[in-house]
Formats: C-alpha cells, structure tokens, sequence
C-alpha cells in the first residue's frame, strides 16, 4: 500500500515538475523567437547603410570647377567633356569682363580661350576627357594690365562619386517587408514550442538552431558592406549646376546663374557720416508758381472759344478758361430797365439841344462853349446806357493767374458755380516743393533727400513752421533739380542730415533684405561662387543709402544688386 502511495506522489510530482519545464520551454522558445526576428530584420535594416547624422560638408554639384582670384579679378572654369569654359569678373564689382585676352598654361601646353557670344570663354582642351588633377595657369590681359591666376582641375573618375541617397526611409533601413518576416518568424516559433513543450531534446534542438541562425545573421549582416567611403557624395545635376542653400547655411549660386540675376558687389568701406532723421512728406505746389481760378460772383458757366482746357492742358498767364455769367433777379431786372428808360429820354432830349446849337452857332446866337458841352452831355449818356447793356448782357471772363498746366478742374457747360468757387488749379511742374512733418523740434538742417519708390530727389531749406499743425511741425523744401514725372500729392521720405556724426558703414538700400525672422541681413560674397548672410543694425542714412551700425566689418564685398533674387533661392 505505502509502495503504490509513493509511487502515485512520485507520479504527481514528475507530472507537475514536466509541466513547469513545458511552461519554461514555452516561454523561452517565444523568447528566442522573438530575439531571432529581431537579429534577422537586422542585416535587412543594415541594407541602407544608415551609420548616424553625416558630416556636415558643402553638397555641391559634381560638374568639375575650378576657382581663382587676385586685387582686381575672379575667374571660375568649368569642364563640361573636352570644353573649359571660363567665367571671369571684377573682384570688387562682379561685374563681368567680356573684352579680355586670356592665355592658358596646360598639361597640353599653350591654349587661347575665345570669347563666347554669352559674354565667358572658352577653350577645347582633350586631356579634360581623363581623370585627373591638371594644373592650368591663366594670364588675363585687360587695357595695358596683365594678371596670372593660377588653379586646378579635379576630373573625378567615372563612377567615384555616388549619387546621396536622400530617402528618409532609405537612410533609416526600416521596410515593412521586415516587420512582416519577423512577425511570423516570431509566431512559427511560439507554434513550435507548443507542439515541442514535451519534448525537452527537441527544445533544445530548437534552441540550439536559433542561437546559431542568430549568430549566423549578426555574423553577415556586416558582410560585404564597405564603410571606407561612409562620406556624403555630390549630386550631379547632369553636368548643370543649380543655384541652392548649402547645408552651412550659405547659397551656392553658379556664375551661370549669378550673370542672370545681374548680382552685383561694392566693398564696405566705413566711415563718419552726418546724422539724419526720416520725416513723412507730401509733395505740393511752389506758392510762388501755382494759384486757382475762382469766381468773384456767382454764375452760370460757358466754355471760352475751343472749350474748356483739358486736365495737363498748359496754359500762359491770362489766358481765357471760362466765362460766369451772373444771374439776374426781377428786382434788379425792372431797376435796370428804369435807368435804362431814364438815359434813353435824357438821351433824345440832349440830342435835340444839339441840334438847335449847331444851326445857331454860324449865326453867333449860341457860343461855342455851350456847342461843346452839349456834345460831352451827349457822349456820356450814351457811354453810361452802353455800361448798363454790358453789365445785362457780358459774362465775367476766368483767366490764368500763372503759367502752367491744369492740374485741376471740373468746369461743365451750364454749372452754376458759387461764389469763390474753385474752378481751376493751374500748377507750374517745374517748381514743386515738400512739406514735411516733424514732431519734435529740430536742429539747423544741413541738406535733405526725398526719396519717392526709386528715385531719389535733392532738396533745398525754406523754412520751418513756428506753430503746431495738429501736434507737427511742417517743414518745407524746395525740389533741387528735375521734377519729371512728380506729381502734388504724392506722399514721400524725407531724410534730413543734422549736425551730428556718426561712424559706420555706408550702403545702397538695395542691398538690405529682410530675414525670415524679420531682421534686416545682407550678402556678403566670400567665395566665387557662395554668398552668406550677415545680419546687421541698419540706420536712415539718405534716399539712396542706410548706415550698417553694427555687424559687419570693413573690406567684406557686399551685394548691393540682385541680394532679394538671393534671398529667394530655395
């Protein structure tokens, strides 16, 4: 009895012993499984060849170039085939020189560049076809001057410069067809040390299989894979090159494109400038030069022979514009025509008088005194029932007070205009001024510009107002110089210049573009081919210049043409 007991328990006990060990061969087969899928999406993921951030180098294009520079030029060739072709510019300026004698020393020897009809040169030179570094020497002959700009040529091999792989998913080596495969390798896995949980050799076959597929995969996943040439590469673009942003944050712009855009360079020199303050300003009429034609009474409107002037009509002073006539009441009517009957009775009476005095006076009855008389009474009743015709009948004439053009008017046939009313405003174009407002009080003014869109305009002192005009000063100028195209009316920038000075650098506006941030920065052209922005604190200077108060340094080459075309390069 005891022995059957003993051995039931030993039964049980083997039962739940066999048990455990199924339920931790179990959980240890999903667990290799698991481990095993994820060692072999390994040598998959590897496949991009993804070995953390790159380097941080200047990704531009592969097309073969070569840069030189001295005091007063800047060369860039570029080898397309067999064919150099050579872009040469003013150092300073980057304005390009198209009428040079260039003369190149070669692997091949002596070679003459020749002028190309887009303003470059270009020579044909055969050891371009192989790879290899040559050496060439430029001589540039230029009005009596002679340069040498010595620089290199890299022709890479075929096939050693590989395109970068720009894929983000290429780079992070995560493809879905892994996930999958090592899903089911996991669940083959978990299917196995089920069926297998009692079979303690064939787990550890199973095992034993994982742990040495796993190490097969890790052992291969670095198989073949060569990282000595782990660097970024140059894109080609098809032996063009494109204007781009650098990844330093500089732009590449090519000579190709830079002639395009028309960029252009000055040299920053500082220097002490006088202070100036930006006033807002209208452009108005020269007091002296302009005036409006108004009525002194009113009245019905009647165009002058051929009509009234047309808007820009120039017209001389005392010219005819309009006529007024005024209109009569009933009263004024019959009071007229009672002084009209009174001089037309007094005039035939006089007239009778007349007559009898000239037959009496061959006789000596009547003197000739009283002959004279009766003739001057005659002449002025007639004189005065003409004034009254006249004031029934004339229109008041409107005349140009100035010389000038119609700059305003809005006369129709048949408007009754009141009285001081504005008929006409003649302008002369020639003499306009400014009126500016200050809002505080200034100091003696030594010169002012105006500056209205692109043009920049001289101005002469006047004189300044002594009382406020809604919280303002105004402030007028004379228009020094031509005024074409300047019209009353249009709103302006003053900029005036104060005794006070000032250092710094002084700019064409041109050359300010605001950042993306909002910041005022300019181009700075470093290399042949590459410009940088440089944010600086920017001034009013004048209508043409602003003053770089800080960030930049003296002798830096500026854009001061085309540096919003830069900006916008993407």
């Amino acid at each position: 009895m005891k022995t059957r007991i003993f051995a039931r328990a030993r039964n049980r006990a083997g039962d739940a012993i066999s048990i455990k060990a199924a339920k931790l061969s179990v959980r240890a087969t999903m667990l290799l499984a698991l481990v095993l899928s994820m060692g072999i999406s390994r040598p998959f993921a590897h496949e991009g060849h993804d070995h953390g951030a790159p380097p941080a180098t200047l990704n531009v294009p592969a097309t073969p170039r070569a840069e030189a520079t001295s005091e007063a030029l800047e060369l860039v060739a570029v080898a397309h085939g067999d064919e150099l072709t050579i872009f040469l510019d003013r150092f300073e300026s980057n304005e390009p020189v198209i009428d040079a004698s260039i003369e190149l020393e070669s692997p091949a020897g002596r070679l003459d560049a020749k002028p190309g009809t887009d303003g470059t040169y270009r020579a044909v030179a055969a050891w371009l076809a192989r790879p290899g570094r040559y050496d060439v020497i430029a001589t540039v002959k230029k009005d009596g001057a002679e340069d040498v700009l010595p620089f290199t040529v890299d022709i890479p091999a075929p096939g050693s410069m590989p395109a970068r792989q720009n894929s983000a998913a290429h780079r992070a080596g995560f493809h879905w067809d892994n996930l999958l495969l090592g899903l089911g390798i996991f669940a083959a896995g978990a299917i196995a040390g089920l069926i297998f949980a009692r079979r303690r050799r064939a787990v550890h076959l199973l095992i034993a299989a994982a742990t040495a597929i796993l190490c097969a995969n890790n052992l291969l996943a670095h198989e073949g894979a060569d990282h000595s040439h782990d660097t970024p590469a140059a894109s080609s673009t098809g032996g063009r090159t494109n204007a781009q942003i650098l990844s330093d944050g500089s732009v590449f712009v090519p000579k190709s494109s830079q002639r395009i855009l028309a960029i252009r360079t000055v040299k920053a020199e500082a220097g002490t400038h006088r202070r100036s303050i930006e006033l807002p300003g209208r452009v108005i009429p020269d007091p002296n030069a302009s005036g409006y034609v108004q009525t002194a009474v009113g009245g019905r409107l009647s165009p002058p022979d051929g009509g009234f002037p047309r808007l820009g009509t120039r017209v001389k002073k005392g010219d005819v514009l309009a006529y007024v006539t005024a209109p009569l009441q009933a009263i004024d009517v019959s009071t007229m025509r009672q002084q009209q009957g009174d001089l037309e009775q007094q005039i035939s009476i006089v007239e009778r008088r007349l007559v009898r005095y000239e037959a009496l006076a061959p006789s000596g009855a009547v003197s000739r005194s009283q002959l004279e008389d009766a003739r001057l009474e005659l002449e002025g009743l007639k004189a005065r029932r003409a004034s009254l015709d006249k004031v029934r009948q004339e229109p008041e004439a409107l005349v140009a007070p100035v010389d000038g053009i119609v700059a305003e008017g809005s006369a129709v046939a048949g408007q009754i205009a009141q009285t001081n009313a504005v008929v006409f405003h003649i302008i002369d174009p020639a003499r306009l001024w400014i009126e500016a407002l200050s809002y505080e009080s200034l100091p003696p003014l030594q010169a002012a510009t105006a500056r209205l869109g692109q043009k920049e305009l001289r101005l002469e002192f006047r004189g300044a107002g002594f009382a406020d005009r809604n919280q303002s000063i105004p402030i007028h100028f004379a228009i020094d110089g031509d005024a074409s195209g300047i019209r009353a009316g249009q709103f302006v920038t003053v900029f005036a210049e104060t005794p006070e000075e000032q250092s710094g650098i002084a700019l064409p506006r041109s050359s300010i573009v605001r950042s993306a941030s909002g910041q005022d920065s300019v181009y700075e052209h470093v290399s042949p081919e590459r410009f940088e922005q440089r944010r600086v604190r920017v001034e009013p200077l004048d209508g043409q210049r602003v003053l770089i108060a800080e960030g930049l340094e003296p002798g830096r080459r500026i854009v001061v043409q085309g540096a919003e075309l830069i900006e916008h390069i993407r």
